[in-house]
């Protein structure tokens, strides 16, 4: 087995001792394409443009900060997930990576599913006219009303998390005269190689039913005895900001391993396994992401081995890659506002937004790159720290990075990789406004999710 992943236990993720950085990069210039979008380009004037469109313009016309979602890239990444998991497979865009109506309809038009775990998540999916039965309910306490609404939106699977909720869709389902198709998410005992606060597979945490002293094949029990439900698989997650398969292979063995109990003691061979999300991105230039058709490759094969060990019928596969895709294809563009050296230590770099857009690094420890992006520089790198405004120390964007030396109030800098959770996550923490998301695509811009307003905050305190 592979230190990366492992049987829960004491031991949580690595994280990185404060003063980590690597050696500054031999041009400060460079854009690096594991990083960036793909069609963020360096004009030869110095400028960094998007989908053919400067930073600068984009600044003029739509302010700062705010993300910018490169629409070719988005779409280019959904069709490589599609490609590569082929027509026996199923992919399930995991909408709390974000979502909005017009990322809804990217998918749809580019034929994934879509995996939604609140209401208002369900909301925005079927306003923006994905079909039903391409939707996948996740949660851990899913309220009654939004149970009810998506079983009479006929959502293709609801995803049960506890014995409660097996009882509750089943009772719901009945009255609306409905049989609604469900999955069992059950935590596996494999703890991927990831901070604590996102290894979502060890048994102490909040998500799933143990496979540990036959929790899990007491919930397959109890939900092929009732009427309101249809058992259609078992649902694994192992993680967050996975690089390798060694935690897949130790999962997808134990859920097959269930799947061969199940049949032994119920007759049944459940059709299909999900086996989650959680696959990494590159954030820095030192991460190495797989790529989709290697995972699609990889998954076939370990479950396929497993299945033919244990004498079953390969399952329909399920993944749920959210970050994978939405995740490299933005980045959140910042004004300068103050530099302070700190002779011996850094230089604190402040800008206009902060852990309000980006609470990550404060959350997870979270790294990420920066890169001067409204003009070129030739100056000398050095150590910075790039800082929000808010009133917190631990209001940090980029904990340690390389900047020119000659950066200056009113420059502008990017922060790539922020697709994934920065909007979501995003607050109004010290009332700050939350930054609009614009798509961009072929010298075209356009706001998909408009930036807040003072009136927005005072039209919510009623007083």
């Amino acid at each position: 087995m592979s230190r990366s992943a492992h049987p829960a236990g004491p031991r949580h993720a690595d994280v990185l001792t404060e003063g980590h950085y690597s050696a500054p990069p031999t041009d400060l210039n460079a854009l690096d394409a594991k990083v960036w979008s793909r069609t963020v380009t360096r004009t030869p004037e110095g400028a960094v443009s998007m989908g053919g469109i400067e930073v600068t313009r984009l600044a003029e016309e739509f302010g700062t900060p705010a993300y910018f979602v490169d629409e070719a890239d988005f779409r280019a990444r959904c069709r490589a997930w599609r490609d590569a998991f082929g027509r026996e497979a199923d992919v399930f865009y995991a909408g709390k990576a974000f979502l909005s109506r017009a990322v809804v309809r990217w998918l749809h038009e580019e034929g994934l599913n879509l995996d939604v775990c609140s209401g208002g998540e369900l909301t925005t999916a079927l306003d923006a006219g994905m079909p039903a039965e391409r939707i996948a309910f996740h949660g851990n306490n899913k309220t009654e009303d939004e149970i009810h609404r998506a079983i009479e939106a006929g959502v293709g699977r609801i995803v049960l998390d506890s014995f409660q909720e097996i009882v509750r869709v089943s009772h719901i389902a009945e009255r609306l005269g409905r049989r609604q198709r469900v999955q069992i998410r059950v935590t596996v005992g494999v703890e991927a190689h990831t901070h604590e606060f996102i290894a979502t597979a060890h048994e102490d945490q909040k998500f799933g039913i143990a496979l540990a002293g036959g929790q899990a094949a007491e919930a397959v029990r109890r939900a092929l005895t009732l009427d309101g439900i249809e058992l259609i698989g078992i649902h694994s997650h192992i993680g967050s900001q996975i690089f390798d398969m060694a935690g897949f292979e130790v999962s997808a063995r134990r859920v097959v391993q269930l799947l061969a109990e199940v049949r032994d003691e119920h007759g049944v061979e459940l059709p299909e396994i999900d086996l989650g999300g959680g696959l990494g991105i590159a954030y820095t230039p030192e991460d190495d992401p797989r790529e989709p058709h290697e995972i699609a490759r990889a998954l076939g094969e370990i479950v396929t081995r497993e299945c033919e060990a244990a004498g079953l019928r390969t399952p329909r596969i399920s993944v749920e890659p959210g970050r994978a895709i939405v995740g490299p294809t933005a980045f959140t563009l910042y004004e300068v506002g103050t530099i302070k050296p700190l002779e011996g230590l850094r230089t604190y770099v402040s800008v206009d937004g902060g852990m309000s857009d980006n609470i990550r690094t404060a959350l997870y420890d979270a790294e990420y790159t920066v890169a001067l992006v409204s003009r070129s520089s030739d100056a000398e790198p050095m150590l910075v720290r790039v800082v929000g405004k808010h009133c917190e120390s631990g209001d940090i964007v980029v904990r340690d990075a390389f900047l020119p030396a000659d950066l200056a109030p009113g420059d502008l800098i990017a922060v790539p990789a922020t697709g994934a959770y920065c909007r979501s996550m995003a607050s109004n923490y010290n009332h700050a406004l939350r930054p609009p998301v614009v798509a961009v695509e072929g010298g075209a811009a356009r706001v998909i999710v408009r930036r807040e307003t003072e009136e927005d905050l005072l039209r919510l305190d009623v007083g």
